[in-house]
């Protein structure tokens, strides 16, 4: 009988970059610079915005309403909601607050017809800032960077792919399925590479 133990290890989707070696401190050298914002919590919910019960109950859980215009965000002290479609949100947050959150809202939403799911492993974010990140991902999106005024998501193509957008700070973040981190990070790589890319160490931005 074998004596082997199951390890599991968590990685970035994007590990075989060695993004982390590659990574500058933030300057005006570059007109874009991007890097993963690896291994967050991503918590699936879905519900009906339209019942007072569910509203109430993932308020009294999350600390805070849950944005029901479309395309629309908050930020909170946790982390992000993004309302996705009608009657899907989607949490995110540090990884470590995720099992927290979401025990929170199965306690909350018991005899509520919801759905509260851990989707962790089939998410991760993409960071991309520099005066020139909106001409890179104009390369990358059909969608007008105009129209994204802060406070809204919107889903849209990314290449032959699907991710959703939304500003921060001074950039952008791209989420999107970790099955189609290869493709999105090279296809942004090729986009950037006129405007001079970097690699972002994030903490020092």
């Amino acid at each position: 009988m074998s004596n082997l133990t199951f390890n599991p290890v968590m990685q970035s989707p994007l590990h075989h970059f060695n993004l982390k070696t590659k990574q500058q401190h933030v300057d005006g050298s570059k007109g874009v610079w991007a890097n993963e914002m690896p291994l967050l919590g991503y918590i699936s919910l879905r519900g009906n915005a339209q019942n007072a019960l569910f509203t109430k109950a993932a308020k009294k859980a999350l600390g805070f309403a849950l944005p029901i215009l479309p395309c629309s965000l908050i930020s909170t002290s946790w982390g992000c909601i993004y309302l996705l479609s009608p009657d899907e949100w989607l949490l995110v947050c540090d990884r470590e607050l995720r099992t927290e959150l979401q025990q929170k809202l199965e306690a909350a939403l018991v005899g509520i017809h919801s759905q509260v799911i851990d989707n962790s492993g089939g998410f991760t974010t993409v960071f991309v800032q520099g005066k020139n990140a909106s001409d890179v991902l104009h390369h990358c999106t059909v969608y007008d960077l105009n129209a994204l005024t802060i406070g809204k998501v919107v889903g849209t193509t990314f290449g032959k792919t699907s991710v959703f957008l939304h500003q921060h700070n001074n950039g952008y973040k791209v989420i999107f399925r970790r099955s189609f981190a290869d493709y999105i990070w090279r296809y942004l790589e090729r986009s950037a590479l006129p405007y001079d890319f970097g690699i972002a160490n994030l903490g020092s931005s």
